[in-house]
């Protein structure tokens, strides 16, 4: 029972107590009052009597009657006796009528006991007889019952004063208590928030505690998560630019080609080369040629400043790699890089006049990375053949799907949803134990009523581009709480981030959710880190409003923003995914191990369930589980379930 529905039944307890005290006290003491005015009543009436019969000069039986009679009949007497010495009964009035001044019930309740009043009746210097006289006591009733009637009353309305008075007052108690609890509530759910300090003494020292309590978890999340984050840029980025380094690219780039989520339309690389760096070391020091690197590092990193697929490396001392996942038009992207390297040089390093080369080449998804990297060295070679600050790309062929126009996409694509060409892939989730978490649903859509089933990274680059990706994430939706339906398992969908930042999409999808509770208990949702960071005040709100519904809220992807992982702390999130990348021949990068075992543990101590992406291997899978992974995902675990 709660604490307020308690205080509420204190409170009704007390009143009634009161009024029950009250009344008990108010009812005996106006009967003994009653009591005691009737008795008073009698021996004055008794005593009347007597003088008046005492006075008679003649005393015989009629007039004595008469005079008792003319008595009697003023209707306020139960009963008058007259009897003589000898103790014989010489005149008798009794009321015989059935009138009452108060309910039947209520006088055998409260019975009124007055002692009847009686005097002498004296014959000169003789006792002619004694008079017993009793009044009636249905006045005494009547005025009990109504005194008892207007006590009740005002009881009652005195009761129901208190009763909104003390609704009020104990929500204004206990709006503080209300914010406490939901603290409490909230961390119990993974949200760490502060609520204001209200007046009362006594939850002010609680509140204090509490909201100290949760900035210190904030500050431990937050400075375990600078420590990671550190830890991952020691291990993937390179010391002196801060771009990623080799080992990483290559994992990006691997990922790139073969992923699950590869965009379909390759991209391009570009790989620049600092000329003779030993004797610009020589010409310019040390000192200066770090500063040069550097600006070259910093201009390469801004072409891709936060945009998804697109990453800057820094390969060895002298070479850097630029991908841009989804983009075909190498020769635009060339350009780009070659513009900027040559104004950057002119700007700041015009005293030099061969400073880099530009080697640029398109790929498709699928293609071999050696092959690759073969191809982008052939066209750096070619560049550097051409001269100072010279660019060159290999590969201009583009296909013959990009000839299709933003129009015919749209139609296309419409028309595959419209008539239900969209379906889910599901691949397994499975924990560290074996059992199974929850398959990932994954959209395959066909352009074409006998075409092929395309992956999401061969339509959504488009879906994105048309603003499309709501329609595609809300039948992905319907399609997993059917399967739900029908089978006792737990789906996760992806969600895009921009159907996370559309209000009609969000409310649809509630009122869905609202609608099948059972399902929607076994509906997980997961939104990719770059959506999710790059619109966090739309992803907060979305998970706020979700989190009541049942369902499990997850980011995918996850590893980028490391050390912005101190905003998730108030989202009340499930689970995370760590990017594929991070996963990537995890038994043979100990760095890599380092981090992913400290952010395993971070994430376990707030409630967080950390799942591996795109786990090749059997010995990735080991090696996981022992840093501490809940589960994994990819082709090792598809290849066990089916084994």
């Amino acid at each position: 029972m709660s604490i307020y529905r308690q205080l509420w039944l204190a409170i009704i307890g007390l009143t009634i107590l009161s009024f029950t005290g009250s009344f008990a006290v108010s009812v005996y003491t106006a009967r003994k009052y009653i009591e005691q005015q009737l008795y008073m009543k009698n021996v004055d009436n008794a005593g009347s009597l007597a003088l008046v019969l005492s006075q008679l000069p003649s005393k015989d039986l009629v007039t004595v009657e008469l005079v008792i009679s003319a008595q009697f009949d003023t209707g306020h007497y139960q009963e008058i006796v007259l009897t003589d010495p000898k103790h014989q009964v010489l005149v008798d009035k009794h009321y015989t009528g059935n009138e009452n001044g108060s309910p039947i019930w209520f006088e055998h309740l409260f019975p009124l006991q007055a002692d009847a009043g009686v005097a002498l009746v004296q014959d000169g210097w003789k006792q002619f007889g004694s008079i017993r006289v009793v009044s009636h006591s249905r006045f005494a009733y009547q005025a009990l019952w109504t005194g008892i009637k207007e006590l009740a009353t005002w009881f009652i309305l005195a009761g129901l004063i208190a009763g909104v008075m003390g609704t009020w007052l104990l929500r204004l108690l206990f709006q503080p208590l209300n914010r406490v609890m939901e603290q409490a509530q909230a961390i119990h759910e993974r949200r760490f928030i502060t609520v204001p300090e209200p007046t009362t003494p006594e939850l002010r020292s609680v509140v204090v505690a509490m909201n100290t309590m949760v900035e210190r978890l904030k500050n431990m999340f937050s400075e375990e998560a600078d420590r990671l984050d550190s830890l991952r840029r020691q291990v993937n980025h390179d010391p002196l630019t801060n771009l990623p380094n080799r080992s990483f690219f290559m994992t990006w780039l691997q990922e790139a080609l073969q992923g699950d989520e590869a965009l379909a339309g390759g991209g391009s690389l570009a790989l620049v080369r600092i000329t003779s760096l030993e004797q610009l070391n020589t010409r310019l020091g040390h000192k200066r040629t770090d500063q040069l690197i550097q600006t070259i590092a910093s201009t390469l990193q801004e072409l891709v400043p936060g945009v998804e697929n697109r990453l800057a490396a820094r390969l060895n001392g002298a070479d850097f790699a630029v991908l841009a996942a989804g983009d075909n038009d190498t020769d635009g992207f060339m350009e780009k890089v070659c513009s900027a390297l040559r104004h950057v040089m002119q700007t700041h390093w015009a005293e030099l006049d061969d400073v880099f080369h530009v080697g640029a080449v398109q790929y498709q998804k699928s293609e071999k990375i050696s092959d690759l990297l073969a191809a982008s060295d052939k066209a750096l070679a070619i560049a550097e053949n051409k001269g100072p600050n010279s660019c060159h790309n290999l590969n201009v062929s583009v296909r013959a799907d990009q000839n299709m126009s933003c129009e015919d996409w749209r139609q296309t694509l419409t028309q595959a949803l419209g008539n239900g060409r969209i379906r889910l892939e599901r691949y397994p989730v499975l924990a560290s134990g074996g059992q199974a978490i929850h398959q990932e649903g994954a959209a395959r859509l066909q352009l074409q009523p006998d075409g092929p089933w395309l992956s999401a990274g061969e339509f959504m680059p488009m879906v994105l581009r048309l603003k499309l990706s709501s329609a595609v994430d809300m039948d992905a939706l319907h399609i997993a709480l059917n399967h739900l339906t029908t089978e006792a398992t737990e789906i996760a969908v992806n969600l895009s981030a921009d159907s996370i930042t559309d209000w009609g999409f969000r409310d649809a999808m509630i009122d869905i959710l609202k609608q099948n509770p059972d399902q929607s208990r076994r509906l997980w949702i997961e939104v990719p880190e770059y959506g999710a960071f790059r619109n966090f005040e739309a992803f907060r709100s979305f998970c706020l409003n979700l989190s009541s519904l049942g369902c499990k809220l997850g980011i995918e992807h996850f590893g980028q923003h490391l050390g912005e992982i101190a905003k998730l702390a108030e989202l009340g999130l499930d689970y995370l995914k760590i990017d594929s990348r991070y996963v990537r021949d995890i038994s043979q990068n100990a760095g890599n191990r380092e981090f992913l075992q400290g952010l395993c543990k971070m994430a376990h101590n707030v409630g967080l369930i950390v799942i591996a992406e795109g786990v090749s291997t059997e010995q990735e899978l080991a090696t996981l589980i022992e840093l501490g992974f809940d589960g994994a995902t990819g082709q090792a675990v598809t290849q066990r379930t089916k084994g």
